[in-house]
């Protein structure tokens, strides 16, 4: 996952108006294309069309592929042209950090489980502490930390804003905000467990995910456990 300034540098270079125009007509096409193409839509020197193209493959924002245009090939087919297409990545910024897309595959997981008998509530359980489970396995934490240190890192790595209050997390920001406030019950158990998930998974043997709902931050608490 790219970090926040990553992510606005990619959308920042969008701010361009020639590099905007190429994107939005590279991305509308129904297949890659190729630069003098694109130059010849915009309005622009293919130099520079290739120019801000290739800036765009560096920011994320679209991929490159070769193949011949003219679908010949063998001697005298000519060389292989650079085209550009979107990439199949999903770049977005968000102030505060929203992670919809998680929620919606926890959900998602639930419902398949459910279709096989499970009780729905017992499936979006288990289904949110294994990927909280899955996520720890991917967490990069510095050595020689403590759990709650080591926790904070994890917890702050997908946007809950931890901050340390009494030998606690507070998690200051929820990711499922507008999710978790029209449907509160099914969103916050989800997260409970994908939080509960993810301390299992860091080994935090000593710290357990406490549901204590609270306006304006998350709904979970990551206390010392008794």
């Amino acid at each position: 996952m790219m970090d926040i300034a990553a992510r606005a540098s990619s959308i920042g270079s969008l701010a361009d108006e020639t590099r905007r125009a190429l994107y939005e007509y590279v991305v509308a096409q129904p297949d890659a294309v190729g630069r003098e193409a694109a130059a010849d839509a915009v309005g622009v020197p293919v130099h520079m069309a290739r120019f801000h193209l290739d800036k765009l493959v560096e920011a994320g924002l679209l991929a490159t592929e070769f193949r011949r245009l003219t679908g010949r090939s063998g001697p005298g087919a000519g060389r292989p042209s650079k085209l550009y297409r979107r990439t199949e990545a999903t770049v977005s910024v968000s102030l505060p950090e929203r992670r919809y897309d998680l929620v919606g595959h926890l959900l998602a997981l639930a419902i398949e489980r459910a279709g096989e008998g499970v009780a729905p509530e017992a499936a979006l359980q288990k289904v949110a502490h294994d990927e909280g489970l899955r996520t720890a396995a991917s967490v990069d934490v510095a050595p020689g930390l403590d759990e709650l240190s080591r926790a904070a890192d994890a917890l702050a790595g997908h946007g809950f804003e931890p901050r340390s209050e009494d030998a606690a997390l507070v998690l200051a920001n929820c990711p499922f905000d507008s999710l978790a406030r029209e449907h509160t019950a099914v969103v916050c158990a989800a997260n409970h467990a994908f939080v509960g998930g993810l301390l299992d998974g860091l080994g935090c043997e000593h710290l357990t995910a406490h549901a204590e709902p609270h306006d304006g931050r998350c709904c979970v608490t990551v206390r010392q456990a008794d």
